[in-house]
């Protein structure tokens, strides 16, 4: 009796790190010491002492049952954007700057090729959220997971210098909220998304005119990354008072974690064309307005608090780094909470 035949095989995962490898050296950044394969990843800190006070933010998360989709449609070479989306995403909200990230998979069995593609997608979100993948772990747990399954997790660390922080403290009534679009549903809702549609073969393959695409390639579409519009705005010297990731929650629960006490923000339903993806999931679903925007982002993948003077620069310098940016509401005086009308 050794090891592989008790469901680990060793072989197979110095394999899967040769095949990622080429993947993980194009998320380099100048600051990272030593190179893959070591006990932890180094990321030197000299480039940041000129801040004032440089302040360290960090997030992590998984990619949530939005696996399934993968598993079923056998594709795995984006969910690995989402992961670093919903890490990356998060530090970029508090106003800092992704600087690395490591992922966690833990599979049933380590197929080295399918291993690489899915760390192919976290080094395309590594590359779009210019954060260095410096370390992470692939763990074989025969017996804990089904041979052709795994989980996913990451963890992202960022900078910024605390006078920049984001944290809505300043907001207050007539100020401006501005959307940037989402890319689809994300990574957030697939539990009721996976009651709606029935997860087969037949039901993903279909091609819906609305969509423009299949479902399962409507439902795969990896989430935006917005560190590169976030940034721009703040290399506009415009100030963000605050700024909501819409994730799980939604509107109803996410954007509220941006107000201080005594504000409200309104959200205009009408200021913008719903998604295709979401209409059909609600029709089909019979899904109230309330839980879907209480589960989903519904095409707004995060809003911005800024002063009314700064609205037009800020719909301007979003929408020149290639996102999508409009009005969609206000804050007003009143119980802290969202109005959607």
């Amino acid at each position: 009796m050794d090891y592989k035949n008790a469901g680990v095989d060793i072989e197979a995962g110095y394999k899967s790190v040769e095949l990622m490898k080429e993947h993980v050296k194009k998320t380099m950044r100048p600051e990272v010491l030593g190179s893959l394969g070591g006990f932890s990843g180094a990321f030197s800190m000299e480039k940041f002492k000129d801040m004032e006070k440089p302040t360290l933010v960090s997030g992590t998360d998984g990619v949530g049952t939005k696996l399934k989709l993968a598993f079923l449609m056998d594709k795995h070479d984006t969910i690995g954007i989402d992961c670093v989306a919903m890490c990356v995403n998060d530090i970029a909200c508090a106003g800092g700057e992704p600087l690395f990230f490591l992922d966690y998979i833990a599979c049933g069995k380590n197929f080295p090729e399918k291993i690489a593609t899915i760390v192919k997608g976290v080094a395309e979100g590594c590359i779009q959220s210019s954060a260095a993948l410096i370390g992470g772990e692939t763990a074989e747990m025969p017996g804990f997971y089904p041979e052709d399954e795994y989980d996913l997790a990451g963890f992202a660390v960022g900078v910024v210098d605390e006078k920049d922080l984001i944290s809505g403290v300043n907001i207050k009534a007539g100020d401006t909220l501005i959307a940037i679009a989402s890319s689809g549903i994300h990574s957030n809702g697939f539990s009721l998304v996976r009651k709606v549609f029935p997860m087969t073969k037949e039901t993903l393959d279909t091609h819906y005119e609305v969509l423009g695409r299949t479902l399962g390639e409507a439902l795969i579409e990896p989430t935006k990354i917005y560190v590169k519009a976030l940034r721009s705005v703040k290399e506009a010297k415009v100030v963000i008072k605050g700024c909501s990731h819409i994730t799980g929650g939604g509107f109803y629960e996410n954007i509220p974690r941006m107000l201080p006490e005594g504000i409200c923000a309104v959200v205009h339903k009408d200021s913008y064309e719903l998604p295709a993806i979401f209409k059909l999931l609600q029709e089909t679903g019979q899904i109230q307005d309330e839980m879907m925007y209480n589960t989903y982002n519904m095409g707004v993948g995060m809003i911005l608090a800024v002063d009314p003077a700064d609205v037009e620069k800020t719909l301007a310098v979003i929408n020149a780094s290639g996102e999508k940016a409009w009005v969609i509401g206000e804050t007003i005086s009143n119980d802290k909470g969202v109005q959607i009308c």
